[in-house]
């Protein structure tokens, strides 16, 4: 299988449960934004978001202006924001709790789409 298309399936079903999970249980977004004060919490947050953006990256750096580009954008974002919250933990903190629930909502409704569009591209539901 073709590590584009991979990747194009892992993270259309990754970001379509997490949108199914924020919108069930919605008190969760708060959760997560009051444990980034927890150090520990920070930490291996900031780990995983650099080896899953370093792996992304590493086997997935195709900037073509495709569905390709999307993958390799998400490996780069989750990369930075895993240095940004290992590096400068107080300030990236801090800029996160100015981001309210709604703006988030906002966010993970247009990741859920985004989801939807890897999937459609790694299955070929929908011919375009």
């Amino acid at each position: 299988m073709d590590s584009s298309i991979f990747l194009a399936k892992f993270w259309g079903w990754y970001l379509l449960i997490f949108f199914f999970i924020l919108s069930v249980n919605p008190k969760r977004i708060k959760q997560v934004f009051d444990d980034l004060y927890d150090q520990k919490f920070l930490i291996i947050t900031a780990f995983i978001a650099i080896v899953v953006g370093l792996l992304n990256i590493i086997f997935h750096n195709i900037c073509e202006p495709s569905y390709k580009l999307i993958i390799t954008l998400i490996g780069w974002t989750s990369l930075f924001i895993g240095l940004a919250l290992f590096s400068f933990p107080k300030k990236t903190v801090s800029f996160l709790a100015l981001t309210n629930i709604k703006l988030v909502q906002v966010i993970y409704t247009l990741l859920f789409f985004l989801g939807i569009y890897l999937l459609n591209t790694a299955y070929g539901i929908v011919l375009m």
